[in-house]
């Protein structure tokens, strides 16, 4: 009978272990997928700020071209008649129909 009494106190400590360890495992795995999640999501955010930051750049580029031609007297002369209309002296500015 002790030896009954032994396999069952045996079995119910395994049992208790293997229910700790699986709870330990769930508990692992859980903050591993936590992780892995977070992750994803901070590489979906870096995407989208390496987009932004290469329009930015692009806008920049764009910005500091346009400030160069700015800084020539030539430029802004023809960008002023072009866009403005305006004339040079006693020229005259005629309107043409468009399509």
């Amino acid at each position: 009978m002790a030896k009954k009494g032994k396999k069952k106190k045996n079995s119910i400590i395994s049992k208790l272990v293997s229910i700790v360890l699986i709870v330990a495992a769930i508990a692992i795995l859980t903050g591993v997928l936590e992780k892995i999640y977070k992750m994803f999501t901070l590489q979906q955010q870096a995407k989208v700020v390496e987009a932004e930051l290469e329009a930015l750049r692009d806008e920049n580029a764009s910005l500091t071209s346009t400030k160069e031609k700015l800084e020539d007297p030539d430029y802004v002369q023809t960008y002023a008649r072009g866009e403005y209309m305006f004339s040079k002296g006693d020229e005259k500015v005629f309107y043409l129909p468009g399509d």
